[in-house]
């Protein structure tokens, strides 16, 4: 994908589908310049589904209202934040590989939360 197309600052959110799991993750470029990508789970509320709600320059959870500035994430990993998501920017293009995202897989396998 085109770097640029996240110039604007908000979440660009997408879904990767394999084996009847669908795979939700986003791409926030930060306040700070840095294209920034993570899975739309946590580790403590992924069973609830809901993934997170951009405002401003935050992604709230939606089940537990907790807040996180973007220049946070995919720097900070565990609890209640987004969890990261691998990427790189190659000359002007945001590469995220297939294998990557299917490491989120667990996040949305809602069938085993039990």
């Amino acid at each position: 994908m085109p770097a640029a197309r996240f110039d604007g600052g908000k979440a660009h959110y997408f879904e990767h589908r394999q084996e009847g799991i669908t795979i939700r993750y986003f791409v926030i470029k930060s306040a700070d310049g840095v294209l920034r990508a993570a899975f739309d789970a946590c580790d403590v509320c992924w069973r609830a589904g809901k993934g997170y709600v951009q405002e401003g320059g935050y992604m709230i959870c939606r089940n537990c209202g907790l807040r996180f500035h973007s220049n946070r994430i995919n720097e900070v990993k565990g609890g209640c934040n987004p969890a990261p998501l691998e990427r790189r920017v190659e000359n002007g293009t945001l590469l995220i590989r297939v294998s990557d995202i299917l490491e989120g897989r667990g996040y949305f396998d809602l069938a085993r939360k039990g």
